[in-house]
C-alpha cells in the first residue's frame, strides 16, 4: 500500500484550499444576500439558454441549488467557496508544473487566496467562476507546452473548458484572444498547424452556439445590452493600473511582477512564455478599453505561480535567503488578514463602518462602482432587502381589499424586483415586474390586466405621465444599503392613461 504523505506539495494545497473554504463558509450567512444573488436566483426560475447581461451557467446552478437546498443563503454560498478553494488549488498546481517545489506552490496559493479571489469567492456570482476557468486554462496550455503538443486529450479539454467558460462569463473571451495572439507571436505559433487546436475551437463554439441561438431568436438583447451598458465601465487608464494593488493585493502585486519576469525573461519560465506574453496584452488591452479593474483577476494564479517558483530558486541557495522568503509568506498572510474584512463579509457591520469605513472609494474604485454607501458596492449591497420587501408588503396589504386583486408590483431595477419575489414569496404579494435586464424580456404578462401599480424607484415625474392618480404611500429607508436604495419612495398608481402592453417597449432599461 502507497503511504501518503502529508507534506507534500499536493497535501499542503489541499490543506491551504481547505482554510479558504472553511473561512468562507463561516461568513456565509454574514449580512444577506447580495443584489446579483437575488437575481440569479431568480433567474434559475426561469431557465433558460440565455439572459440578456449574462450566459445561462450561472441560473444554471442557481436552479440546481434551489432543488438541493431551497437557495438558502448559507448554500448558494458553498458553490463560490469551493470554486474559490480550487483557484487556490489551480494556483498552486500551476507552480508545481512550472517546476516549483512546496514553498512555491504554498506561496502561490496563499497569494491567490488573498487577491480578488477572497472577495469573488464570498458572492455566488459568474465572477469566481470566471477566475476558476482562466486558471484551468492556464494549466492546460502549461500541460500542452510540456508534453510538447503530443497529447491531442489536452486540446480537446481545452476546448470543452474554454466553451463552459464562455457560458459562464464572456470576459474569458480577452483571455482566449490574448492567447491566440501571444501564440501567434511566439514559436508556439506552430500549434495552430496542428488539426487539435482547431478542434478545441469548434468544441468551445459548439458549447457556446445555444446562448448565440437564444439571442438570435429573441433579436440579440446580449448585443443590445453591451450597446447601452456604455463599455466595459472603467474609470480611465491611471485607475485601472491603480487599483491592481487591491485587485491583487499590496504584496501580492510585487510577486505578480516577478511573475511576468519569470515568463519572459527568465530559462526556466520562457518556455511557457506566451502566459507571460497574454498578461501584458490583456494588461494593455483592458487599460486602454477603460475596461473595470477586476476583468484581469483571472490571470494573477499563473503569475503568482511563476514568481512563487521565480522566489523559490533565488531564495533556496542559502539558508538565510530562505528566512527571508518564510518572511515574506509571513507578510503576505498578515496584510491578506488585514484587509481580508474590506473584501468580504468578515466584520459585524457597525465594526467594518468604524474600523473600515475610510477605505470604502477605495474597494468601490477596485469594482469599478459609482454607487456608495456606508460600504463597498459589494458589501453594501448585501443590505435593505429585506426592509424593503416588508415595507412593499405594508404598501399592498393596506389597499382596501376590492383593490388588492387589481394590484401590480413594479420595480425599477433587478435588484428590487429579485428581492421582492424570492425573500416576498411568504408574504402574498402580487405579481412583481421590472423594465430591467432580463425582466423586460419576461415582460409585463402578470401584470397586464392589472389596473392599481405599486412602484419602487420610480420617479413621480415619470408615474404622472403614465397614471392620472399617484399617491406616496410609504418611504423605504435602510442602515447600511447603498445610497440608490435609502430613501425610496413606494407609490400606488392608477387610473392608466395607456396600456401596459403599449407603454411596455418605451421603458426598456439594458444597463
Amino acid at each position: 500500500m502507497r503511504k501518503i504523505d502529508l507534506r507534500s506539495g499536493t497535501a499542503l494545497l489541499l490543506y491551504v484550499a481547505l482554510i479558504d473554504f472553511l473561512i468562507h463558509m463561516i461568513i456565509a450567512g454574514n449580512y444577506g444576500y447580495f443584489r446579483d444573488e437575488l437575481y440569479y436566483i431568480v433567474s434559475g426560475q426561469h431557465l433558460a439558454l440565455g439572459y440578456v447581461d449574462f450566459p445561462p451557467m450561472i441560473a444554471l446552478l442557481a436552479w440546481i441549488m434551489n432543488v438541493i437546498s431551497g437557495d438558502s443563503l448559507i448554500s448558494i454560498h458553498i458553490v463560490p467557496a469551493v470554486s474559490g478553494a480550487a483557484i487556490v488549488f489551480v494556483a498552486g498546481k500551476l507552480a508545481a508544473e512550472l517546476g516549483g517545489g512546496r514553498r512555491a506552490q504554498v506561496i502561490a496559493a496563499v497569494a491567490t487566496m488573498f487577491s480578488a479571489s477572497f472577495a469573488v469567492a464570498s458572492i455566488f456570482s459568474m465572477d469566481v467562476l470566471d477566475m476558476l476557468w482562466w486558471a484551468i486554462i492556464a494549466y492546460i496550455l502549461i500541460r500542452i507546452i510540456k508534453v510538447e503538443n503530443r497529447d491531442p486529450r489536452l486540446w480537446i479539454l481545452l476546448g470543452v473548458v474554454a466553451g463552459i467558460g464562455l457560458m459562464t462569463k464572456l470576459t474569458v473571451s480577452f483571455f482566449l484572444l490574448a492567447l491566440i495572439v501571444a501564440l501567434t507571436l511566439t514559436s508556439r505559433r506552430s500549434y495552430f498547424r496542428s488539426k487539435w487546436i482547431w478542434l478545441a475551437v469548434v468544441i468551445a463554439f459548439a458549447i457556446l452556439l445555444p446562448y448565440i441561438l437564444w439571442n438570435a431568436v429573441n433579436g440579440w438583447p446580449t448585443v443590445d445590452f453591451y450597446i447601452h451598458h456604455g463599455g466595459l465601465n472603467g474609470s480611465g487608464p491611471l485607475s485601472f493600473l491603480a487599483y491592481q494593488l487591491l485587485i491583487a493585493s499590496p504584496l501580492g502585486l510585487p510577486l505578480a511582477i516577478i511573475g511576468t519576469f519569470f515568463f519572459l525573461r527568465s530559462k526556466q519560465g520562457r518556455k511557457y512564455s506566451v502566459l507571460g506574453l497574454s498578461f501584458i496584452i490583456l494588461l494593455v488591452l483592458f487599460t486602454f478599453l477603460n475596461a473595470k479593474p477586476y476583468f484581469i483577476m483571472g490571470a494573477y494564479p499563473f503569475l503568482f505561480a511563476g514568481g512563487g517558483v521565480l522566489l523559490e530558486r533565488k531564495f533556496s541557495i542559502k539558508n538565510r535567503y530562505r528566512l527571508l522568503f518564510y518572511g515574506y509568506l509571513g507578510t503576505v498572510l498578515i496584510s491578506g488578514a488585514a484587509l481580508a474584512p474590506l473584501y468580504a463579509p468578515v466584520l459585524p457591520p457597525q465594526t467594518f463602518v468604524s474600523v473600515y469605513g475610510s477605505l470604502t472609494g477605495v474597494g468601490n474604485g477596485a469594482a469599478a462602482q459609482q454607487n456608495a454607501g456606508q460600504f463597498p458596492q459589494y458589501l453594501g449591497d448585501r443590505f435593505g432587502w429585506t426592509t424593503l420587501v416588508g415595507n412593499v408588503s405594508q404598501v399592498y396589504h393596506n389597499l382596501p381589499l376590492n383593490e388588492e386583486g387589481q394590484a401590480c408590483i413594479f420595480a425599477s431595477n433587478y435588484g428590487e424586483a429579485s428581492a421582492l419575489i424570492f425573500l416576498g414569496n411568504g408574504d402574498n404579494l402580487p405579481p412583481v415586474i421590472s423594465a430591467h435586464n432580463n425582466y423586460f424580456i419576461w415582460g409585463p404578462r402578470p401584470c397586464l390586466n392589472k389596473s392599481i401599480m405599486i412602484t419602487v424607484g420610480v420617479s413621480l415625474s415619470q408615474l404622472e405621465t403614465l397614471f392620472s392618480n399617484v399617491t406616496q404611500a410609504g418611504l423605504i429607508t435602510c442602515s447600511y444599503c447603498m445610497n440608490n436604495e435609502n430613501n425610496l419612495p413606494v407609490y400606488v398608481a392608477s387610473q392608466p392613461k395607456a396600456s401596459l402592453a403599449s407603454v411596455w417597449p418605451l421603458i426598456k432599461d439594458f444597463s
